[in-house]
């Protein structure tokens, strides 16, 4: 009896998105086929796909180049990165597509216990390498980043003694003077507030899938920034 042949989905973000024309995919594939097979076959339809360093994901996972594709699995090339419920929860990821208020944020992680409130805003600077920055766009792979992020804030939790964390990103354009990015994160003492707010941007920008589009001045040129993901587990 004939083996079937497995379907994949290849999910498509940034750069990635760009030279295949799509932000989604049925592709089938070999049985036995790996992830970096799967790249390989789309290779060979699009040649400019091998331009673009990638890592891999499966099911929301990272994944090694070697991991076999099964029926149904959803795939995605994470190409270089940039690197929600109520008040009351440990902590919260949110991707919005507005400003974002830090005060906001801090009233919800402060309680009466807390003797530090620290606040990190990434800001857009007017500037990178020698060239005029306009704006920056961002998009993510909204799925995996709440998952991922989950995984960072719950290491956050082991490592240090911390009351709350709040982590907002903003999607789509910001303009220069606009924040990106903001962490809060509360505790009794200042120590562990500053290294946990620095933990969970360090590993924010290393591992989750948040892509950046610089708006440059010369000559509205545009170019993704960034570099491929370094997931701690890996």
């Amino acid at each position: 009896m004939t083996e079937p042949i497995p379907r994949v989905t290849v999910r498509c973000f940034a750069s990635v998105r760009e030279v295949l024309g799509t932000d989604a995919m049925q592709v089938a594939v070999a049985p036995g086929t790996t992830v970096d097979g799967l790249r390989r076959q789309l290779i060979a339809n699009v040649p400019a796909l091998a331009r673009i360093p990638v890592a891999f994901a499966v099911n929301r996972d990272y994944a090694r180049p070697d991991t076999v594709l099964r029926d149904g699995d959803e795939v995605a090339f994470i190409p270089p990165i940039s690197g929600g419920a109520g008040a009351t929860d440990l902590f919260r990821f949110d991707l919005v597509h507005e400003d974002v208020d830090p005060r906001g944020l801090e009233a919800e992680c402060r309680t009466d216990r807390d003797g530090a409130v620290v606040t990190f805003a990434g800001v857009t600077r007017d500037h990178n390498e020698g060239s005029a920055v306009v704006s920056l766009r961002y998009e993510a792979y909204a799925e995996m980043a709440q998952k991922v992020m989950c995984t960072i804030f719950e290491d956050a939790l082991v490592r240090f003694p911390i009351t709350r964390a709040r982590v907002v990103h903003r999607l789509g354009d910001v303009p220069v003077g606009s924040a990106s990015v903001l962490v809060v994160v509360s505790s009794p003492h200042r120590g562990p507030a500053f290294d946990a707010c620095r933990f969970l941007m360090d590993r924010l920008k290393n591992e989750v899938p948040i892509w950046k589009l610089e708006q440059l001045r010369d000559g509205d040129r545009v170019r993704w920034v960034g570099d491929l993901p370094r997931p701690t587990s890996s």
